[in-house]
């Protein structure tokens, strides 16, 4: 059923040979990826061993069990384990996003609802930073401009691990599922009659792009500067510190303006315009990918509305899933794995599906 993991134990005992010779770690870049490999195999080796354990298991009870019927129980609990191992090995076959290892980039921007809208978008960023100290990742806000009422017209935030992450749980590869319309059902702070109003605020999750992955030219570049906006403050509002970068072939823009000076404005700018464009290449990859390649979670429309929020019903829904909660004041303060995993679930079954059919 697994032949071919064969071809994947041998891969893993080469790589352990490897990584145990010292020459090896003289070139560090080379010694990650090569560590990074050993670690999402070691999982699938280890499973497998288990697996074909529980067959030699199955066979050793049979053999007992024809001779004296008390090992059918034996039998039966042998079976049901490797059922188990078998399901928990095909999982870890699924083919996994390159991308799943990287840090992101994280934006919030406040869609229909006015003020109600910025208000919620505020909400949404909490969730996220809290979402990311309860695991114990790094954040930082690159770039924000708030509403009148102290929400958030947009936000940017980079959210980073503190160290190597285990396989399927770095930062991309559980908040790539963010990505979409999240609608917020609630009586606004600005509503004086009490009646429950519907808003929404859009999120855009990149994988953040090293320099070497994403070659921009600098004649593709257009770079305006200005005066920045906002909250009084030294130099702010008074130079032209705020910088805006269009990338001209794709007509992809990031600005930022909350730095002290223009040239950290321009790094931060820079940084997100990376991530943009690494995000179009590889939605433009999937487009070309056939169907079976392609999530059935996260679509490349992010228009579609992806989750409720329903404060009278202290009510979570994701439409994507299908799942349901009623602790939307723990899921405000952090507690988005459940959520999470809902879509990690899901999407591993329909490609493990899509792989069957091939």
């Amino acid at each position: 059923m697994f032949e071919a993991v064969e071809e994947l134990l041998v891969e893993h005992a080469d790589l352990e040979k490897r990584l145990a010779d010292p020459s090896v770690h003289a070139d560090q870049a080379n010694a990650r990826k090569l560590a990074k490999r050993y670690a999402e195999l070691t999982p699938i080796t280890r499973v497998y061993r288990e697996w074909r354990q529980a067959g030699e298991d199955i066979e050793a009870a049979r053999e007992l069990a024809a001779e004296e019927p008390e090992f059918l129980a034996e039998v039966k609990d042998s079976e049901r384990r490797r059922e188990e191992l078998t399901e928990e090995l095909r999982l870890l076959l699924v083919p996994r996003d390159p991308s799943d290892e990287k840090d992101v980039i994280l934006e919030i921007k406040a869609g229909e609802g006015g003020e109600e809208s910025a208000l919620f978008a505020g909400d949404l960023l909490r969730m996220y930073l809290r979402f990311a100290e309860r695991i114990g990742w790094k954040t930082e806000i690159i770039d924000f401009n708030e509403s009148d009422l102290g929400g958030y017209k947009d936000v940017s935030v980079a959210v980073k691990t503190k160290g190597n992450s285990e396989p399927g749980q770095g930062v991309w590869a559980r908040l790539k599922y963010e990505g979409g319309v999240h609608r917020v059902q609630r009586v606004p702070a600005t509503e004086s009659q009490g009646r429950i109003h519907t808003s929404a605020a859009g999120v855009l999750v990149t994988p953040e792009a090293e320099e070497v992955e994403v070659e921009i030219l600098a004649n593709d570049l257009r770079i305006d500067v200005y005066r920045s906006s906002g909250p009084g403050g030294q130099s702010v509002n008074t130079t032209d510190s705020a910088v805006r970068i269009t990338h001209l072939p794709t007509g992809i823009v990031a600005s930022c303006q909350n730095e002290k000076s223009q040239l950290q404005n321009k790094e931060q700018a820079m940084r997100i315009l990376r991530s943009r464009l690494l995000a179009a290449a590889q939605e433009e990859a999937e487009r070309e990918a056939s169907d079976a390649r392609r999530s059935q979670v996260r679509t490349v429309d992010r228009s579609e509305r992806i989750r409720t929020y329903n404060y009278p019903e202290n009510r979570i829904s994701d439409h994507r899933t299908g799942f349901k909660s009623y602790n939307l004041d723990q899921v405000l303060d952090g507690d988005l794995n459940a959520v999470i995993q809902s879509c990690v679930d899901a999407d591993a079954t329909a490609k493990l599906a899509a792989a069957q059919q091939n």
